[in-house]
């Protein structure tokens, strides 16, 4: 069977509107799967980030990670470890590193979100948001201390020094508050949750086909 080539791929694009967090690791492994379902459906996509904080009231200094997840969830020591081991496993399994380590912080991710939704602006939002997930899991950084987004801002191709300023200005605070607010309003309260041309919703990570047969449905319903 021949592959399509990328003007068949563009033409049947379907719009993923996909609502996460920086710092939510069923978020990157949903990406990556729904890369597969695209493949496995023979379809490209048109992605758009929006804003979700799973701790908007997480001080700048963050958290450990393990006492985070103790006191939010319930989780015994061993739980927590034992989840962030299949996590580990199931992002080697898709080409991405989880480097968990015991000094792994929650962070606040509001000034990421800015950022995000400045970037969307020129293009670059989808690059940005892979740095960011590359930057927090892979490489253990701190995505809320500016110096760390500014990186992840040149990785992307964008220009750290307009980064800064829409930092320092909170230009796009409010308009992040609003989306943020959408969607919780309309009863998203996980993520990821990805939502396909403006009408199948699916909330978590899931398999690949599953991506593939939503795909399928919304080509076949747009034909």
């Amino acid at each position: 069977m021949t592959q399509p080539d990328q003007t068949e791929l563009e033409a049947s694009a379907i719009q993923v509107d996909i609502v996460s967090d920086v710092v939510c690791p069923w978020c990157i492994v949903g990406f990556l799967q729904l890369q597969q379902g695209l493949a496995m459906a023979g379809m490209g996509a048109r992605i758009r980030w929006h804003p979700f904080e799973l701790n908007p009231g997480m001080p700048p200094e963050g958290q450990n990670i393990a006492e985070h997840v103790a006191e939010k969830y319930g989780s015994t020591a061993e739980q927590s470890q034992a989840a962030r081991t299949r996590l580990t496993e199931m992002g080697a399994a898709l080409g991405f590193t989880f480097a968990f380590t015991p000094e792994s912080r929650i962070v606040n991710t509001f000034r990421a979100h800015q950022l995000l939704d400045w970037a969307a602006e020129y293009g670059l939002q989808h690059p940005l948001k892979m740095a960011l997930f590359n930057s927090y899991f892979t490489e253990g950084r701190d995505v809320s201390a500016t110096g760390v987004l500014l990186d992840a801002v040149r990785e992307a191709g964008l220009d750290p020094e307009k980064a800064a300023e829409v930092l320092e200005s909170g230009d796009h605070a409010a308009r992040v508050r609003e989306k943020e607010e959408f969607w919780t309003e309309n009863g998203i309260s996980g993520v990821p949750t990805m939502v396909f041309d403006g009408r199948y919703l699916l909330t978590g990570a899931q398999e690949p086909a599953t991506y593939a047969d939503v795909l399928r449905r919304c080509k076949a319903e747009a034909a």
